[in-house]
């Protein structure tokens, strides 16, 4: 994506005051004007389009990067980029005995911190109510998709079973926290491997063999692939994937998660998509307002268009 510098289309002669503002400073004191004149022209501070074409349409999605194994002590972690937004994934192990409720399941536990030194928005101290709340829908999207199949983790029923800790660091934060989460814990559980386990009986204890070169440990069988993926309604406009500049401005903002099978199934099957998440804040979208596009209905529509199609772009960056 070419990068578009930020110009502010000129003010009219009965503002000549306004004309020493330079664009940083006008998007300061008057954030709210300073995209509207960015979105009515169809374009969008960072350069981004306003109207996608297409979901696959690269031109308005912020430029994404994954990288694996960035933490060298973790048994298995992913560092993910989404525009500015940067978040890393490690993966720590423990055993525990399972649930009596559920005892032939092990445990997966996500957490997503939000450091001070992310954002000025932090602070210091106990975890935000927004880190506890994106912890919270992140563990509901990974249940409900069932990328990681708890009875997978058992390693023997009622006596033994894997904890997985998927702890989620934002480095960064610049808007779709909760989608570079999800794709951070994917690619992270794609290459964790388990160590060969067994419980013995005589003492009563589990036995772990440590993943090695000799001993590769076990891989896990892993299910859809969960993508999560964010808009936000800015007057009569849909922006997908808004940076943090945007959410803050928009009068409502959606997260919808869908999950995706292997490409390696059948053309059809591979194709088909599943909602496993739905999540909106702000004004409701009401569904007669001509100002909306045709109004809030078809606003929803339009998102689940472009979930499905950016979902198949994100499976193929992840190798799902």
């Amino acid at each position: 994506m070419s990068n578009v510098h930020e110009s502010i289309p000129g003010p009219s002669s009965s503002s000549s005051s306004s004309s020493t503002l330079t664009p940083a400073l006008f998007k300061r004191l008057h954030p709210r004007p300073y995209l509207e004149k960015f979105v009515s022209e169809g374009i969008r501070p960072d350069g981004r389009l306003v109207t996608p074409s297409q979901g696959t349409d690269e031109a308005v999605w912020r430029d994404l990067s994954v990288n694996v194994g960035s933490i060298s002590t973790a048994p298995a972690s992913a560092l993910v980029r989404l525009g500015n937004t940067t978040v890393v994934c490690g993966i720590t192990l423990e055993v525990a005995p399972p649930d009596l409720a559920t005892p032939y399941q092990g445990f997966l536990v996500p957490n997503i911190d939000l450091p001070a030194l992310c954002s000025p928005l932090f602070r210091p101290g106990p975890p935000s109510d927004e880190a506890q709340v994106l912890s919270s829908r992140l563990r509901d999207i990974l249940i409900s998709s069932n990328v990681l199949p708890l009875s997978s983790l058992l390693i023997e029923p009622a006596k033994s079973a894997f904890v997985v800790y998927m702890d989620v660091v934002c480095l960064n934060y610049d808007g779709g926290v909760l989608d570079a989460a999800v794709l951070a814990c994917v690619a992270a559980l794609r290459e964790l491997r388990l160590p060969e386990a067994i419980w013995d009986i005589d003492n009563l204890q589990t036995v772990c063999t440590p993943v090695t070169s000799t001993s590769p440990g076990r891989k896990l069988e892993l299910g859809p692939m969960p993508a999560s993926i964010s808009f936000g309604v800015f007057g009569s406009h849909l922006l997908p994937d808004p940076t943090l500049f945007e959410t803050q401005l928009c009068t409502s903002n959606l997260t919808i998660a869908v999950t995706l099978p292997s490409a390696s199934m059948t053309s059809k099957a591979a194709s088909s998509t599943s909602l496993v998440h739905l999540y909106q804040a702000g004004a409701p979208l009401i569904p007669h307002v001509g100002g909306l596009e045709g109004g809030g209905k078809h606003q929803l529509n339009l998102c689940f268009e472009l979930v499905r199609a950016r979902a198949h772009v994100l499976r193929g960056i992840l190798g799902w």
